[in-house]
């Protein structure tokens, strides 16, 4: 019975499918590298087979699905982690659109909810820019990829080892759930400022009940070659007991494309994110989006000053060329690599040169190759330890 049943609703809906849109493909993406610092380095590789599938649901109506089995070798340990990645499905309505699964969300700077999330979101278009609600949960996200740890218990979490014995403990995220209410308009003015605005609250679902709320704007506006970009935010931390503050960043950013025979564009940008100090406290992201290449520092109680250079060699050849200086604003900053127990806010933590080669002789094959050095010796923080240098690679297949 249960097979004549199945039977039925395949023959049902294979009509249906067979008239319509379907599309499958696969991604190999492969990265890795090595480095250190002094006498001690290490290498990693990962390795991650993504197919995916998408269908078309009448002139409204999509539906993709992707997965990823990864390899990863990380810490001298191999191995094998299974994850679901973009899955959502969306219906176009008049002037409007909602979207279901697990999308892509990023807030108006791109470090204070950046990914893969679960949950829906509703966009209206009109005169007045695009309004857009969501709403998601991070529970259900594999916990390396989400990068959400707000509290130092929630970052040892992170750096566990995934145990399949107790894969519910080990491999997800932390509970929080948020939701956001954004504006969009890509003509203010006359016609050439770009506008972003996001109101988002952030709900710990855990033990701790770290609260936290955001006020964030973007304005970008292109002036011939130049292209300038100010934005900022305004957060505040609430806590079960009460305890409440305040906290807040801000990033403007010039970029010049050099009417060169060569396609180049060098730019400047600027980052803040305030310490802890007295009332006010260290800004505090929901996922965490690490700034540099090689310091990979949280953005939190941190300045950054960034130069970076690109140019395309050949149709498909590039080069980027990067310089980044970072300063601690507070004590309360999250880093992997040591510093002194020196307190004090605006200390400089030192430079970061890194430069990377990109090369895709095809439009579904990409290759790169970068290399990068931290020299704590250009600040004053921890002037004495070694350098901390990267070489890595990276190679994305697509096959359709």
């Amino acid at each position: 019975m249960k097979k004549h049943l199945k039977l039925l609703c395949f023959l049902l809906v294979l009509p249906y499918f067979s008239l319509s849109a379907m599309d499958f493909g696969l991604i190999v993406d492969q990265s890795g590298g090595r480095g250190g610092f002094g006498d001690t380095s290490r290498g990693d590789y990962k390795a991650a087979l993504i197919p995916r599938f998408t269908t078309l649901f009448g002139d409204e109506g999509e539906l993709y699905i992707s997965v990823g089995m990864n390899m990863e070798y990380i810490n001298e340990n191999w191995s094998f982690v299974p994850e679901l990645l973009r899955t959502e499905f969306s219906w176009l309505f008049p002037a409007s659109e909602l979207r279901i699964g697990r999308m892509y969300y990023s807030d108006p700077l791109g470090f204070i909810a950046e990914g893969l999330f679960d949950g829906a979101r509703f966009s209206l278009e009109s005169g007045f820019g695009t309004v857009s609600l969501g709403a998601w949960y991070t529970g259900l996200l594999y916990k390396n990829r989400a990068n959400i740890y707000m509290t130092d218990e929630e970052l040892a979490s992170i750096n566990a080892k995934i145990d399949f014995n107790d894969f519910a403990n080990t491999y997800f995220a932390p509970k929080r759930f948020f939701s956001a209410l954004d504006w969009e308009h890509p003509s203010l003015g006359s016609g050439l400022i770009r506008a972003n605005l996001s109101l988002m609250l952030q709900f710990d679902l855990g033990e701790e009940k770290l609260h936290t709320q955001y006020l964030t704007g973007r304005l970008s506006l292109p002036v011939d070659a130049f292209f300038f970009d100010l934005g900022g935010s305004l957060g505040f931390t609430g806590l079960s007991d009460g305890d409440s503050k305040a906290f807040f960043a801000a990033e403007l950013r010039a970029a010049w494309i050099i009417p060169f025979e060569l396609p180049s564009r060098i730019s400047l940008s600027g980052l803040y994110t305030s310490g802890a100090s007295g009332s006010t406290g260290a800004f505090l992201p929901l996922n965490t989006v690490t700034q540099g290449y090689i310091f990979e520092i949280k953005p939190s109680g941190i300045s950054m000053i960034s130069l970076d250079y690109i140019v395309r060699l050949h149709r498909t050849f590039s080069v980027s060329l990067s310089s980044s200086y970072f300063i601690r604003n507070g004590v309360q900053t999250f880093n992997s690599y040591p510093v002194s127990e020196e307190t004090g806010n605006m200390r400089r933590l030192g430079n970061e040169f890194f430069g990377r080669l990109y090369w895709s002789p095809y439009s579904d094959l990409s290759m790169n190759l970068g290399y990068g050095v931290f020299l704590p010796s250009m600040g004053n923080v921890s002037p004495d330890h070694h350098n901390r240098w990267r070489i890595d690679f990276g190679i994305i297949l697509s096959l359709y």
